[in-house]
């Protein structure tokens, strides 16, 4: 298949390489010293389980009209990069692509096709202009929730640090069977590359069970730059993680989704990454534009729409907020890029 993959960071990059190395015809949108060292060199992946490195020559382009129509378009962006890059995206996609958002947080399109008392609503957080469906036909998205971990340490080299599994669905809630010819074609490339599909019946109960942990993992590994192995082994830390685990869960079944995990078992969730170095401390570290909006902002605006508190939520999001802004990251009310992040991300 004809696959591009738009945001070859880390996760893209991870998909890039073994959807590329499976034999399909794999093309990546990039930027900056990441996009040349691609071009240049070929996108290089280490496997850290397998303990090597191969490297694969990929064609690359910061321009999606590059490439043409595509049977997939993957896209792997920071969910503040996604708003910018959608109408470009129309390039890649014709009457049967699927463009899958391998993303964190809540994603722009949760409520599009949901079926409930807020279909079609749009969150200030993930969307401030909402115009992100107007520039996506919804019926060519597919969901996916990303439980993998992977790294850019320099240029046009991928580190592949934990986890496979990547979970599937469609979004429209009307359908009479989620499971689709195309979704079954979705899954079996991400197996044929290597990686492990699971195909969900309702995959907005899977962007649940992810976002929790991302929304109480992630500002603690940021501020703290621990990770995940003495995230989950340090209990002080655990003291402020499980609290805000049980606000997302109460968020999440105000809006329908009732997760049946209790805090520990889903902490046990997360030390299967092991010593991985999750998104958020990644950019700290970085110094890149952190997913503060779409991984802990988002549920504070939908906590706030339900009238549920969230006070560990909100002391947390102002927490690793200012320190973004003190460090440069983002500007004051959280949600524009600065020049010095733009300049540092692959």
């Amino acid at each position: 298949m004809k696959i591009c993959v738009v945001g070859a960071g880390a996760i893209g990059g991870l998909l890039a390489f073994r959807l590329a190395d499976a034999g399909n015809d794999v093309s990546v949108v990039a930027r900056g010293a990441h996009r040349d060292a691609i071009a240049a060199h070929g996108l290089t992946l280490v496997d850290h389980a397998a303990g090597g490195a191969q490297t694969l020559a990929i064609p690359a382009s910061g321009e999606p009209r590059d490439f043409g129509v595509q049977d997939i378009v993957f896209i792997g962006l920071k969910a503040h990069a996604i708003g910018a890059m959608l109408p470009k995206i129309a390039a890649l996609v014709g009457p049967e692509t699927m463009v899958v958002p391998a993303i964190n947080g809540l994603p722009w399109w949760y409520f599009q096709h949901e079926g409930g008392p807020y279909d079609g609503a749009h969150l200030v957080s993930l969307d401030p202009g909402g115009t992100m469906a107007a520039h996506l036909n919804a019926r060519h998205l597919i969901g996916c929730v990303v439980h993998a971990a992977a790294e850019v340490r320099e240029p046009g080299v991928v580190h592949h640090t934990g986890g496979k599994r990547f979970i599937v669905g469609e979004i429209d809630r009307a359908l009479s069977d989620p499971v689709t010819p195309r979704v079954l074609r979705l899954a079996a490339a991400i197996d044929a590359a290597r990686l492990a599909a699971v195909v969900s019946r309702d995959i907005r109960v899977d962007v649940w069970s992810k976002l929790i942990g991302n929304l109480s993992f992630n500002p603690v590994a940021a501020l703290t730059l621990a990770r995940m192995d003495r995230l989950c082994a340090h209990e002080g830390l655990l003291g402020v993680i499980r609290p805000m685990l049980l606000e997302g869960m109460a968020v999440a079944r105000h809006y329908g989704v009732d997760l049946a995990i209790t805090p520990d078992e889903r902490i046990a969730v997360a030390r299967h990454l092991g010593s991985a170095k999750i998104s958020m401390h990644q950019d700290f570290e970085a110094q890149r534009t952190p997913e503060i909006a779409a991984i802990v902002g988002a549920v504070i605006e939908l906590a706030d729409k339900a009238g549920i508190a969230v006070p560990v939520t909100r002391m947390l999001y102002a927490l690793v907020e200012e320190r973004a802004i003190s460090l440069g990251l983002i500007t004051r009310p959280g949600a524009q890029r600065s020049a010095k992040s733009e300049a540092a991300r692959p």
